[in-house]
């Protein structure tokens, strides 16, 4: 591999890893993995659906929004399939406070193209820590060879705003939305909301709601709400340019203590970096 190409081969999984890791706990609009050219698509707003949900549902979900918001933290279990191109296991804790999202997971890539292309770049596994102004990956050490040597990539959220001419600015949303309201919010977009029933997840009693987002990239969002109005479930289904999408992930220990510490700068690359030489 000529060392342009395989500049462009780093960036392109750059592109790719902060897509799935960006979607390992909310699902949103599923990206398909970026070709060595281009940039991150804009996910749909949710606001592109139906009128927003009103009346005793709405009412029912506002107040776990507001819990789980409340909340501030929780463990976090998710798998996510998409498609043919990546499925991955994402698992850790992350917090939620008016300054920004902190926290860190670890990202398993279990299948897929995009996990296949990392696999011979020495990278089964990423952790990712959240920080308020950033997003930071680990990647192995032949990836980070071809790096320079760094194992980090940070991620600048307002970097990623300015990508594309501002194509960029959804998807450094949903990497700084990675929380639990989040669903809660894309469901009182749905004009079909309904309550399914009471169910017991993974040992607790819980109200289960459904309901289709969206409507050119239509997606069915279901949580399972405990007790406190905090969420123990989600799953979400949609579709992707290589297939059908679907997350679940699991919450538990709200309130639990988060934190994540910044990488050392001296093995810590800036994607705006990986781009310049994709470019080159």
């Amino acid at each position: 591999m000529t060392g342009t190409r395989a500049r462009r081969t780093v960036a392109s999984i750059a592109v790719s890893a902060a897509l799935a890791c960006g979607s390992a706990c909310t699902a949103g609009e599923p990206p398909a993995a970026a070709p060595a050219t281009s940039t991150p698509p804009r996910p749909t707003a949710p606001s592109s659906g139906p009128p927003a949900l009103t009346g005793p549902s709405a009412d029912a979900l506002r107040a776990v929004e507001r819990a789980t918001g409340r909340a501030g933290s929780a463990r976090v279990e998710s798998t996510t399939v998409m498609g043919r191109e990546l499925s991955l296991e994402a698992e850790g804790a992350l917090g939620w406070r008016d300054d920004g999202l902190t926290g860190t997971l670890t990202i398993t890539y279990t299948g897929g193209t995009t996990a296949e292309t990392m696999r011979r770049l020495g990278t089964t596994a990423m952790e990712a820590r959240y920080l308020p102004d950033a997003y930071y990956a680990r990647v192995g050490d032949e990836f980070a060879e071809r790096v320079g040597g760094r194992h980090w990539i940070k991620y600048v959220y307002e970097d990623l705003e300015d990508l594309g001419g501002g194509a960029g600015a959804g998807f450094a949303d949903q990497m700084r939305n990675t929380t639990p309201n989040q669903a809660v919010k894309l469901l009182l977009t749905a004009g079909d909301v309904r309550r399914v029933g009471e169910e017991t997840t993974r040992g607790r009693r819980t109200t289960h709601w459904s309901g289709t987002v969206g409507t050119e990239t239509a997606q069915t969002v279901d949580i399972w709400v405990d007790d406190r109005d905090l969420l123990v479930k989600k799953v979400e289904r949609g579709r992707t340019k290589t297939g059908e999408l679907t997350q679940t992930a699991y919450y538990s220990d709200y309130g639990v203590t988060v934190s994540a510490q910044r990488p050392p700068a001296g093995d810590t690359t800036d994607f705006k970096e990986l781009l310049r030489s994709q470019a080159g």
